[in-house]
């Protein structure tokens, strides 16, 4: 008889737990001495963790979603007349004092009136702001945020 001419039936007999000494798996029948899972309906539900917090409850009460992307300054339009520029940019608001940077996103708000003729060119408006503006003569053209010019490295 050779070793790939041997017949191995398709399933071994279990061993029956808990059957006494000669059985093999008497006493503890395999469960161990104590422990929880050792006793009769040990099991657990899905996720538990004994008594910890499970993950499932610990992840809403992480710090959630926060946007990277900068939010936008905000001017309003009854703001525009206080400036002496006929063209309302970025650098002209900076000057005025209504920005914190000329290299942030800015957006016009409709709050106030317009009585000037402006011509304003920045990111982003409103459409009622847009409307002011055109009605006192000016005009609006969105233009992308203006970018922080590169310094030149003076170490190469």
């Amino acid at each position: 008889m050779k070793y790939n001419e041997l017949q191995v039936s398709a399933s071994k007999k279990a061993k029956r737990a808990g059957r006494g000494i000669s059985a093999g798996r008497g006493k503890t029948a395999g469960r161990g001495t104590k422990g929880q899972r050792s006793r009769a309906g040990s099991g657990k539900r899905p996720g538990f963790e004994g008594g910890q917090n499970p993950l499932l409850q610990r992840i809403p009460k992480l710090p959630g979603f926060r946007s990277i992307r900068p939010k936008a300054d905000n001017i309003y339009t009854g703001q525009l007349d206080e400036i002496s520029a006929a063209t309302i940019d970025n650098f002209s608001l900076y000057d005025a004092g209504l920005i914190p940077s000329p290299y942030t996103k800015v957006k016009i708000i409709s709050k106030g009136t317009v009585t000037k003729k402006k011509s304003v060119k920045l990111q982003a408006a409103s459409e009622s702001a847009v409307a002011a503006i055109q009605k006192a003569g000016g005009s609006f053209t969105q233009v992308p945020q203006v970018k922080r010019s590169k310094k030149a490295s003076e170490d190469k």
